[in-house]
Parts: structure tokens; sequence; C-alpha cells
């Protein structure tokens, strides 16, 4: 599995949104700004700033790709419910599809909020809920369930998007802008739908082959052990002509919050 080329493909369902809550937080202004679960610099690679920037993630594997992406980027290993930084250093501090993999969300998010001075930015970019995940036709319906099954044995949290206003509000950040990516056509976060699963799902931008395909490597991933090859086999070829035929519908609904400290 390509990690940084899913990362990238993530970093390009959220790009407008992020454009558009960088300019709300303060980016141009800020001195120092932290990635919490930065894995391999795919969100840091486009971060267009003059601040000194920060990534933490407990991957040191991913953190040494991250280096060959971002060699300018201040990068260490650690766990986001125990930050290495003093309190109030810096001044955004954001997380991108991170959530979902942390046991304890809200002392995450406290953290992030710690090591943010007052008057200081957290931005959670993009959470999934794929306890809502919709697939059409209903053939394939299966594979919302079964993937939301494997998250859950990997330690994940599958439905944490739906909970992300409120995991701020405990982690005593009052979100001033909250909902799920991908608004439609009229939305100020842009025109794609950038679902956390194959991302571009309107008339207007349909995946393409690449990434569908990059999609069923994440899905085979996660399903390896829980749902036997042959059955995955037949789901991606009703997939694929679903595709082909116009019918295909797949939405996870993703959720994005940001808050002053």
């Amino acid at each position: 599995m390509d990690w940084h080329s899913r990362f990238l493909q993530q970093a390009g369902w959220t790009k407008d949104l992020r454009a558009y809550l960088f300019e709300q937080a303060g980016l141009k202004e800020a001195r120092r700004v932290l990635e919490v679960g930065c894995g391999t610099g795919a969100i840091l690679s486009d971060l267009s700033t003059r601040a000194d920037v920060h990534g933490l993630d407990m991957d040191h594997l991913r953190l040494l790709e991250a280096r060959r992406h971002v060699p300018s980027v201040e990068l260490a290993c650690g766990n986001a419910l125990s930050l290495p930084y003093a309190s109030g250093v810096f001044d955004i501090t954001f997380c991108h599809f991170l959530l979902l993999w942390v046991r304890q969300p809200v002392l995450a998010l406290s953290e992030m909020k710690r090591v943010t001075r007052l008057g200081g930015a957290v931005l959670a970019l993009a959470e999934p809920d794929y306890t809502s995940r919709i697939d059409k036709p209903a053939a394939l319906a299966p594979l919302g369930r079964w993937q939301a099954e494997s998250l859950k044995r990997q330690g994940a949290d599958p439905g944490v998007g739906k909970r992300l206003a409120d995991l701020f509000r405990d982690a005593g950040i009052m979100p001033i802008e909250t909902g799920p990516l991908g608004g439609g056509s009229g939305s100020r976060m842009g025109r794609s739908n950038p679902d956390s699963s194959t991302g571009l799902q309107s008339r207007e931008a349909l995946p393409t082959s690449a990434e569908r395909d990059l999609e069923w490597s994440v899905l085979e991933a996660d399903l390896a052990g829980l749902v036997p090859a042959d059955e995955l086999r037949r789901m991606k070829m009703m997939d694929e002509h679903a595709w082909e035929r116009g019918e295909r519908v797949l939405h996870v609904p993703t959720y994005f919050a940001w808050g002053i400290v």
C-alpha cells in the first residue's frame, strides 16, 4: 500500500477547505504552526506560510518519508495524547484524518489546545463518519459495514466525525465553525465533494480509474482476513460495473471543526 499516495489523495479532497479555514485562522500572520499526525507530509508539503512549521507523528517510518517531502519542516516523533511541546507555543495547531485513530480524542484535542497560545486556533480539518456511509447499488452496501467493522478491529472509531463538534466542546474549545465537507456546488468550501473514502462523487468530478484503484487498495488492506478474497473480487467487479453504468454512489460524511483558544 502506497500510503503517501493515499495521503495526497485525501489532501486533494480538502484543499479548498484548508485554504478557507487557514485564512480564517490567520495563517498569514502565524509565526509557529503544528500539524499533529503529519504522516508522510502530504498536507505540510502544500502549506504556504512564512511561519516556523512543525509536524508530529508516532510512526517513525512515515516521518522518514516526510523528511524527503518537507525537508524544511521541524519533525518530531511523538504521541498526540502527550505532545512534546511547551504550552502556548503555536499560533495554529491542526490535524487531518487523525482523531478517528486516537483512543482518547478529547485528550488529543486538549493537548492541541494546551500547546496553542491564547487567541490561537485549533483545527480538525477532516474526520469521517463511516457508520453513515452510503453505497449504491444496494448490493454494495456490505462494503461500508465491513469497513466500519475493520476500523473498529484496528482500534479506530469509525463514527468520530459526527461527534466532532461535541469533542471540541468537551476539550474546552468552542467551535467557531463546524459541519460536513463538500457542501454542494454553492458552498464556499469548494465545488468538489471530498468524502473520506473515494472522494469526488459528484457528477462534475467522478473519480478516475486510478483513484478507484487506490480506494480498493485501502479496502483490500482493511478487509484482509475479515472478508474472503473471492467475495472481495466479486464486489470489486460489481463496483466497476456500477461506475461504468453511472449507477455508483459512494458517500462517507466527513466533518471539520475549528475554534479559538
